[in-house]
């Protein structure tokens, strides 16, 4: 699992200050350095979230500044800090959200012990079910996870680790289908890997949920091209279900 983050956010608005008289809460911040922790989807900060997704997704990284987000956002540069510390801190909040899903949904299908068709199937509905939800972060994950990982270890590991957990979980799959005769035998199990890598998260660039298919519409057809091929069965065969 993505490792827990420590919530970074600050309220809405900032609290007014303390008079001496003035009873402290447990959540009063001693100073207005001090941020109040807040759900991590709650209101304007899941807004500002949404938003910085969309602008690293566009221009990158990199190339994103504070005021380009807050600019976007219809709001001051300084008025962000109310809610994030960086923008280091938004890019690790939407990834680890996205990655934090994903992971949950990969789990649900590995702990129903499918066999291995139906459960390369169910890998695939749920990475198009996520790219629904998480498009702009799959963007972002598939242009910036390496260059995130090697800036800051201790922050981004999880990105290599998820990397890492994804080739296993897959080359499982695979590996069993050719155990039990689902996979054909001569199948090149690290190509197969990568294509199916490359091929499903590479989507999320043309992927759009308000597009005339769903996520599951497409998931069906992939898993149907993948498995069934392309080609119209030979004249009096008969395609298996």
């Amino acid at each position: 699992m993505v490792p827990p983050k420590t919530n970074r956010s600050t309220p809405d608005t900032p609290n007014a200050p303390e008079t001496p008289d003035a009873p402290k809460t447990p959540d009063a911040p001693d100073t207005p350095d001090t941020p109040k922790k807040v759900p991590a989807g709650a209101g304007r900060r899941a807004e500002l979230l949404a938003t910085a997704a969309e602008v690293f997704a566009e221009l990158g990284y990199n190339a994103t500044t504070v005021r380009t987000i807050a600019d976007r956002a219809g709001m001051l540069a300084g008025s962000l800090y109310y809610h994030f510390d960086s923008k280091e801190s938004m890019v690790d909040d939407v990834l680890s959200a996205f990655l934090d899903d994903l992971w949950t949904g990969y789990r649900r299908v590995e702990e129903a012990e499918l066999a291995p068709r139906p459960t390369f199937e169910g890998l695939v509905a749920e990475s198009f079910a996520q790219m629904e939800r998480h498009r702009p972060a799959v963007v972002i994950y598939q242009k910036e996870a390496r260059r995130l990982a090697s800036q800051s270890e201790a922050r981004f590991g999880y990105l290599t680790d998820s990397q890492q957990r994804f080739q296993q979980l897959w080359t499982r799959t695979l590996e069993r289908g050719v155990a039990d005769g689902s996979f054909r035998a001569d199948l090149d199990i690290p190509l197969a890997y990568r294509f199916v890598r490359d091929t499903v998260w590479v989507a999320a660039v043309w992927f759009r949920p308000e597009g005339r298919k769903s996520a599951a519409q497409i998931a069906g057809q992939y898993t149907s091209m993948v498995l069934d091929g392309i080609a119209a069965p030979a004249p009096g065969h008969l395609r298996g279900p």
